[in-house]
């Protein structure tokens, strides 16, 4: 499965980093002591809050395969998380107008890799700047910072679909992991939203939605919507 990993060296990449970091302070409180300047046990404490977020850094980084639904025409869940939102809206830069939408508001307990919700080719991807508003709010994706990525579906021409993952409050990266013209199956890894956040898909007025407000769906495997 494309992409299969990439959360898992992220989350070693950091905890790397950290540990070096951490390594340095040591050897700098090291010094402190022998001309007597640091009080004992700040070592510990810092290898304490260190082991905690290498563990949390691990926990938040998970990446369980989905069990991707064998339906042929079932649009699954881009995100794991709570669908609180579902509406019509105007998408101008991938679907060209009037469409329908599902936003799923992810926890920092959720797992945040994306997944492709249809099988198609990736025909838009833009990363747009702007605020940290609280990824809580429904209407954040118009102001926050975010990464457009627009998808033709292959099972049915014409067809596009838009998954726009959203930065929050304490989110300050968004890593897409496709680019433009890739084929993509559906399922697909497509990239991650570091912590709480939230992640809209766009998708034709003529699909069929399954999803209720209040549903936790889980990215690649939930059904929100087919086609009829």
């Amino acid at each position: 499965m494309t992409n299969t990993g990439k959360a898992r060296k992220a989350a070693f990449r950091m905890i790397f980093w950290t540990l070096v970091l951490l390594l340095a302070m040591i050897a700098a409180g090291f010094i402190a002591v022998v001309v007597g300047s640091i009080i004992a046990g700040i070592t510990s404490a810092l290898i304490g809050v260190w082991v905690l977020f290498a563990l949390l850094t691990l926990f938040f980084f998970r990446d369980p395969d989905p069990a991707t639904p064998s339906m042929p025409n079932a649009i699954v869940s881009p995100a794991h998380g709570t669908v609180d939102v579902i509406d019509e809206t105007d998408e101008p830069n991938v679907m060209g107008g009037r469409c329908r939408r599902i936003s799923i508001f992810l926890s920092i307990l959720d797992v945040h890799v994306q997944k492709a919700p249809v099988s198609g080719r990736i025909i838009h991807l833009k990363h747009t700047l702007g605020k940290f508003l609280s990824a809580a709010k429904a209407d954040c994706g118009q102001h926050n910072e975010n990464v457009l990525i627009g998808i033709e579906c292959s099972d049915y021409p014409d067809q596009r679909f838009a998954v726009k993952l959203v930065a929050g409050m304490i989110t300050r990266r968004i890593v897409p992991w496709m680019e433009l013209g890739q084929p993509v199956k559906r399922s697909d890894r497509i990239g991650m939203i570091q912590y709480g956040s939230r992640c809209d898909l766009y998708m034709p007025l003529a699909v069929k939605i399954h999803s209720k407000l209040g549903d936790k769906v889980r990215g690649g495997e939930s059904i929100v919507a087919s086609f009829e």
